[in-house]
């Protein structure tokens, strides 16, 4: 067994296709790792510009919170008829582009891959950081932690839709069993205290208040931070093609228990959060323990369960990437074979997956975690921007859906709501947080709009140029002059010689005499033995060995040369150059051998000369 196979499992074949459709119960894990891991993080957000006020901003993490549980709701509904009216997937892409026009498609497109890579940023970052909230010495390895975790979860994509979501199911139902019973557990001991439980480990204290005063403003960066929570709901939406029929009763459901789960914890998590006296500390610092996890331990003590918890929720944020790498590569396929993205994007690999678009999130998320040393908070800034303008697009999309199809009732309203509530809401995460690094994003989205109308302008080029209806041309069928550039007389240029020779009876072989070569016999010497005896004894045109001498040691410039010489001795007719080539068996041999074969092949495709054809004639090596 290769290796490849050892990672990767074996090769599937087209008509398994089906067996890799997942129902709800592996579409949760799959397409809403991100959305349920985001409870975590998203109340972590909120609460970390909320660190001015001290103990005064736990009074505004419920309310905050429930305006968020609404917004999600409203998302919630209009995603739902979108997967109902686009069942074949796309999501935002697909709805703006169809209803808004191609160039509102794109953007959502843009948005949509900007929030995947960073899904899978901000969710292993958060999994390393809820880590390392249990075992602080770690924290000088936070981004090593970090980019193994990237790895692993790349590894298990590529292994195909079925195995990622069913690898996942066991650490995402017991982060949502155990999280929830945690978040019951609180509840039961708050009613029975009156509403002042006793923390069994009591969290770190409130910092003294810095002077800070309460202010719209600072609500509104606490509510754009917290607004992170609500993305990934999208992903059930765009990634519909991977349920089994029935398509869009499964997909319904499937969203319906990921909204369902997400809005119970992050309401039970605010509460219980300004019940206990749970706040944020600062990222990044020593001490740093993340709000589950004073959370987790105020209710139930740092015991065994304490540990199960943590665990599973550790599991599901650093898992919470697999939204990202079984959405992008789908939205990739959708922008390729509309010809915005290369054609490779379509290409499914061995596991029946879209491998392009998986190691192109892969290295993407990689970079980010690098360039902002894997820290969640310093990410967030750039999150949930390309998130809330896919809604919005999309919300709007349906309305003109809705609009064109004459139904004014109650489907346009609860679009039209949708629209207008993300439409706020991106509007204040992009005022608040501005200046804190959602300035990039105006950046990234317009450059990738240029990058996908150049791959579209080449497309059209490309198929302007090569069309054609015209019969096939039967004129001029003149043998073409054939060049075959040798370095010396051995197997393989005996048989591209051989080669030749079936094509033309005008062969030049060339042999490029540098300075390190004098030492060897000339193949002048022995070319009437080689060649021209038995090409003459055979009955055969005789081919004509050219001698170059090269004092720079330059071999592609003569030959070139050369090849530039026959096109005006023999105008109109095609040149015909016959490389010969060593074909290694494994790949690490290849850096073995100076690769000149592949060289002169690119530079004569550079030249752009039609009437030059380049002919590759391999000699493979045994083992």
């Amino acid at each position: 067994m290769s290796l490849l196979t050892s990672l990767l499992g074996r090769r599937l074949r087209s008509a398994e296709e089906g067996e890799q459709k997942v129902g709800p119960a592996t579409g949760v894990p799959m397409l809403g790792l991100d959305a349920l891991a985001s409870a975590a993080y998203g109340p972590e957000a909120l609460l970390t510009v909320l660190l001015p006020l001290a103990a005064l901003g736990l009074a505004y993490v419920l309310p905050l919170s429930a305006v968020i549980v609404v917004l999600l709701a409203l998302v919630f509904l209009s995603y739902r008829q979108t997967i109902a009216a686009y069942p074949n997937g796309g999501g935002s892409y697909t709805v703006a582009k169809a209803n808004l026009g191609v160039r509102a498609g794109l953007v959502a497109a843009a948005a949509l891959m900007l929030d995947y890579v960073l899904v899978v940023a901000v969710g292993i970052s958060a999994g390393v950081g809820a880590l390392i909230s249990v075992l602080p010495g770690l924290q000088p390895y936070t981004l090593p932690l970090g980019l193994g975790i990237l790895l692993i979860v790349t590894l298990v994509n590529l292994r195909g839709v079925r195995e990622s979501g069913v690898a996942f199911m066991v650490p995402t139902y017991l982060f949502v069993v155990s999280l929830l019973a945690v978040l019951a557990t609180g509840l039961v001991k708050t009613l029975l205290s009156g509403g002042h439980p006793l923390p069994v480990d009591p969290p770190p204290p409130l910092m003294p208040a810095s002077g800070a005063a309460l202010s719209l403003w600072l609500l509104a960066r606490a509510f754009s931070s917290g607004c992170t929570a609500m993305t990934g709901v999208e992903a059930v939406a765009n990634g519909t093609t991977a349920f089994r029929p029935p398509v869009v009763r499964k997909a319904h459901v499937t969203l319906s228990l990921i909204v369902g789960l997400l809005s119970a914890l992050l309401l039970g998590i605010a509460y219980l959060a300004q019940v206990y006296g749970v706040g944020a500390t600062e990222p990044g610092a020593p001490g740093f323990e993340s709000v589950i996890s004073q959370l987790v331990g105020a209710i139930v003590g740092k015991g065994v369960f304490y540990y199960v918890t943590l665990t599973s929720i550790i599991m599901v944020l650093c898992l919470s990437a697999n939204t990202g790498f079984a959405d992008f590569p789908r939205l990739c396929r959708i922008l390729a074979t509309d010809d915005f993205l290369p054609h490779a994007y379509a290409d499914r690999g061995r596991r029946l997956v879209y491998t392009a678009g998986i190691l192109t999130i892969a290295a993407a998320s990689a970079l980010l975690l690098i360039g902002f040393g894997g820290v969640t908070d310093r990410l967030i800034p750039l999150f949930a921007v390309g998130a809330f303008l896919a809604f919005t697009l999309s919300q709007l999309g349906m309305v003109v859906h809705w609009w064109r199809l004459g139904q004014r009732g109650g489907p346009l309203v609860v679009n039209a709501l949708g629209a207008l509530g993300t439409g706020v809401a991106l509007a204040v995460i992009l005022v608040s947080k501005f200046a804190e690094g959602a300035w990039v994003t105006l950046l990234i989205i317009p450059g990738t709009l240029l990058l996908f109308t150049a791959i579209r302008r080449h497309y059209a080029s490309v198929a302007g140029q090569t069309a054609s209806a015209l019969p096939l041309d039967l004129s001029d069928l003149t043998a073409p002059v054939v060049v075959v550039p040798l370095k010396t007389w051995d197997a393989a240029s005996h048989k591209a010689l051989r080669f030749a020779m079936k094509l033309s009876p005008e062969v030049y072989a060339v042999h490029v005499q540098t300075q390190e070569a004098q030492e060897t016999p000339a193949l002048a010497d022995r070319w009437a033995e080689l060649v021209e005896e038995p090409a003459r004894r055979a009955g055969r045109p005789v081919p004509r060995l050219t001698e170059l001498n090269s004092p720079y040691r330059a071999l592609f410039g003569p030959l070139l040369g050369f090849i530039g010489g026959l096109e005006h001795r023999y105008p109109g007719r095609q040149i015909a150059v016959v490389i010969p080539e060593l074909v290694e068996r494994r790949a690490l041999h290849y850096v073995l051998h100076n690769q000149r074969a592949t060289t002169l092949k690119m530079r004569l495709y550079f030249r752009g000369d039609r009437r030059v054809v380049v002919i590759n004639v391999p000699w493979y090596l045994d083992d």
